[in-house]
């Protein structure tokens, strides 16, 4: 066993600083403008308390069956379990799909940034071939956002097959030109009509978008604002959450992202009705400090934390985990009134 390890994301966070060039770390770590909505989607997690519960049995069970029930394939076994509360986050369809398929065993989502209608259908039917289990369309990237950090640095992010990190050598405009502005609720229409894939949509964070998600037939949706990397000033995602569930009213499942850096942080989204989290900059720290260990060791890490959340808080299933296990800005003002 390794010693001297991380002992939290933010370690992982300043080894990654170290390890890679600034124009790499830039990309990964930058959001949109003056940033806020990118502080904010860490803070807003900082403002909700958690309401511990004594004198339970505090052997908890981390497995969920929610990709079993809404999606075809999904694993029995404890490890994938524990990925299906906390997902990683990929770079979506600038991997080569091949490689992200012969990856893992585990179910996989394909993301799909919506381009012209013959490129996005040859994606998926890609996808579709090498076992997907569902796309991912992500919705709130029509145009890009004003990234400044990229914009100093004259460079945007490509994968690299053999770090999965990233090399630069394109610029903005080479990334701008494979992005549609006219990306609307028909598009959602179409690509329905081209797969019988589940499609989630990927930035959602208005109870108005929900609720059309659900009407053109969304098997999912995931509240979103893109690491803060696109509309500065949008609102932290998980302070979007409970809007969004209360607005699909259970009528398919809502996933979060953006901000997650603790185990506690999955917890507090369960609470407030997520059926998973999904993480990107934190398993991008780890690979980029550590490799492929230190992605799993920061998955490992989250899980930690949340099973520990659980025993504290008295929830020996995620099922356990409900509404009356943390406390909001929200609820704190409505006791004063």
């Amino acid at each position: 066993m390794e010693h001297n390890l991380p002992a939290n994301v933010r370690e992982y966070q300043e080894l990654a600083k170290k390890a890679l060039p600034k124009m790499h770390y830039d990309n990964i770590n930058g959001g949109a403008e003056d940033d806020y909505t990118l502080r904010e989607n860490i803070a807003a997690y900082g403002r909700i308390m958690l309401r511990p519960r004594a004198l339970v049995d505090g052997c908890c069970n981390l497995h969920s069956s929610w990709l079993n029930a809404h999606f075809r394939g999904g694993s029995h076994s404890s490890a994938a379990a524990a990925c299906n509360t906390i997902m990683v986050l990929s770079f979506g369809s600038s991997y080569k799909i091949e490689e992200v398929a012969a990856s893992c065993d585990a179910i996989r989502f394909f993301q799909l940034y919506y381009k012209r209608r013959d490129v996005s259908a040859t994606l998926v039917r890609r996808a579709e071939s090498l076992g997907f289990k569902a796309i991912v369309l992500t919705v709130d990237m029509p145009v890009l956002g004003r990234r400044e950090a990229d914009i100093r640095n004259k460079s945007y992010i490509l994968i690299h097959k053999s770090t999965a990190i990233g090399c630069f050598s394109h610029r903005r405009q080479t990334l701008k030109q494979t992005l549609d502005p006219s990306l609307s609720w028909k598009d959602v229409e179409w690509l329905k009509s081209i797969t019988s894939l589940p499609i989630l949509l990927k930035g959602i964070v208005t109870a108005e978008d929900a609720r059309k998600a659900v009407e053109v037939g969304a098997a999912g949706v995931i509240v979103s604002n893109h690491g803060g990397r696109q509309l500065d000033y949008a609102p932290p995602t998980i302070a979007a959450l409970e809007e969004v569930v209360k607005a699909v009213a259970g009528a398919v499942p809502v996933l979060v992202d953006g901000g997650i850096r603790r185990g506690t942080d999955v917890f507090k989204a369960l609470a407030l009705g997520a059926k998973a989290v999904m993480v990107g900059r934190p398993v991008f720290y780890g690979l980029a400090a550590r490799g492929e260990a230190g992605a799993r060791h920061v998955i490992e890490m989250l899980n930690k934390g949340l099973e520990l959340a659980m025993a504290l808080c008295g929830c020996r299933s995620i099922l356990e985990i409900t509404r009356r296990h943390v406390l909001t800005e929200g609820d704190r003002i409505r006791a004063l009134l």
